[in-house]
């Protein structure tokens, strides 16, 4: 059966819901609580800032970082303690109970030279900034000779390496040096790698008990 009288209905209210969209406000943006209209707004006789007291005054009331109303700050309570070296180096340790498990899990190629970038590819490092220093920690499980790169390395694991008859060879890097190497998909022209110039590096890398790549230059 058609109802004539539901029909019109429906299209009046269709109309009517249309004549609203002139009517609507933006949404995104909240206006602005306005202070001081009166206490029944609200926000009215103090404005929301209580009573007296610095942060109820005009003006700039922010005090600035490390203020403490007058009393000594703790900045100048206590003395410097100590200083930051800005020369020093950090290096990301690396076990070679670690390297033997990547190894044993196929992580890491043991048949071919292992370098820096191999190493962090690998993800057994994290976050290296100024290179890779190896370390001895579980020496008594590494049993895989390997020809490996690293930044530095100590003289018991350089001992441990060279005992299964692999090899160690510690190489400089700085940091234009380092980033080139461990990203160069990034470079249209890869750098030249630079020497070292600082009076401790260039006696590190030129000693063979360090393994330096200097030393037989």
């Amino acid at each position: 059966m058609f109802y004539p009288l539901k029909l019109f209905g429906a299209l009046s209210f269709g109309n009517r819901c249309i004549s609203f969209l002139g009517s609507f406000g933006n949404s995104s943006i909240k206006r602005a609580k306005r202070v001081g209209r009166g206490a029944s707004s609200g926000k009215g006789k103090t404005s929301g800032r209580g009573h007296k007291g610095q942060k109820a005054r005009s003006g700039n009331n922010r005090v600035k970082p490390g203020f403490e109303g007058g009393q000594t700050p703790i900045t100048r309570l206590y003395p410097k303690r100590g200083f930051v070296n800005m020369n020093s180096k950090k290096f990301s340790p690396l076990n070679l109970q670690r390297l033997q498990v990547w190894i044993n899990n196929g992580r890491i190629d043991a048949t071919k030279p292992i370098t820096i970038k191999h190493l962090y590819d690998s993800n057994i490092v994290h976050g290296v900034k100024s290179g890779i220093k190896l370390l001895a920690n579980g020496k008594e499980f590494f049993n895989t000779p390997i020809e490996i790169q690293v930044s530095k390395a100590s003289k018991e694991a350089i001992k441990r390496i060279e005992v299964l008859g692999g090899k160690v060879t510690c190489v400089y890097y700085n940091c234009l040096g380092l980033r080139a190497h461990l990203y160069p998909e990034t470079f249209k022209t890869i750098p030249k790698q630079a020497r070292p110039t600082n009076r401790s590096d260039i006696q590190y890398y030129s000693n063979k008990i360090h393994r330096g790549y200097l030393a037989s230059i």
